[in-house]
């Protein structure tokens, strides 16, 4: 089980970095998704890939999962839902004014008005 998460957030990370590193706005949004993602994975896998425990510690329970992990990906998952939306608003306003989506400008031409 722990190979597989771990697995699935190595790939979650370097599909990633792979889409940030493109000259399109599109990939780098969908990266950056997929990087959230990935910390939020590994979040989630750091409060104990446990099944059927209760998240509160009482008498007579020997296994617990710990809830504070859970609470950081809630809020997280929140936190990337609201920046992907104002990313997604800015790149589309950049596409409209320039008819351009490519990250990186390009120079321009001396003498052309």
């Amino acid at each position: 089980m722990e190979f597989l998460v771990a697995s699935a957030i190595g790939l979650l990370t370097a599909a990633g970095i792979y889409l940030v590193l493109r000259l399109r706005t599109f990939p780098v949004i969908i990266g950056t998704s997929l990087l959230t993602y990935a910390v939020n994975v590994f979040l989630f896998a750091s409060g104990r890939l446990t099944v059927g425990a209760p998240p509160i510690l009482r008498a007579g329970v020997d296994s617990y999962t710990d809830p504070l992990p859970q609470a950081l990906v809630l809020t997280a998952i929140v936190i990337s839902f609201g920046m992907t939306a104002v990313v997604v608003v800015i790149a589309l306003g950049a596409y409209l004014g320039s008819d351009d989506d490519h990250v990186n400008d390009a120079p321009e031409e001396e003498g052309t008005p």
